[in-house]
């Protein structure tokens, strides 16, 4: 009788600990998520890098980037919407590949999303590309509102974005971190 009452102390003991443990690991994930509010695009500071073009390749990448401004930490759900466009006319917009997994981003955490998009090539010039524009239209995951952010290159130098097809292609955001 008293080997059962140890027995059952110990596997209790063991399934607390166990059940705390997973609960202290989850703290950055979903379940600690759904205690803050979905990020928004004015809470966001945003900026677009173009990297450097590869040799030969039609294919040029780029970095989106937003920094969560506002006061409380924020929940990143989803990609961000992404159009270069020339004024009322033609546009490319971004689509995302792959799956997301909410970020729960902290006061002044980063968030970053990989683009990859056709370039023109040797022989073209921007103009035979469908957009070229200096500046892009950015907005937080489920949020309608969108905000207008210049282009830059990886010295900060302002740039354009020549883009010859209708889709720009995105990476899931991932959370940067230092």
């Amino acid at each position: 009788m008293q080997r059962r009452s140890v027995l059952a102390t110990t596997v209790a003991a063991l399934a607390l600990t166990v059940t705390a443990g997973l609960a202290l690991t989850g703290c950055g994930s979903g379940r600690m998520a759904a205690l803050h509010a979905n990020c928004k695009t004015r809470g966001l500071s945003w900026k677009i890098t173009v990297l450097q073009a590869a040799p030969h390749s039609t294919h040029r990448e780029a970095r989106l980037s937003g920094v969560n401004k506002g006061s409380q930490p924020c929940v990143f759900d989803g990609f961000p919407s992404f159009a270069v466009h020339v004024g009322k006319g033609p546009e490319s917009d971004g689509k995302g590949q792959g799956r997301t997994m909410p970020i729960d981003l902290a006061r002044g955490g980063m968030v970053t999303t990989s683009l990859r998009y056709k370039d023109h090539g040797p022989g073209m010039t921007p103009a035979d590309c469908l957009v070229s524009n200096d500046e892009a239209m950015v907005g937080a995951p489920r949020d309608r509102h969108q905000k207008a952010i210049k282009v830059r290159d990886e010295k900060g130098k302002k740039t354009r974005m020549n883009i010859c097809e209708s889709t720009i292609w995105m990476a899931p955001p991932a959370e940067r971190t230092g």
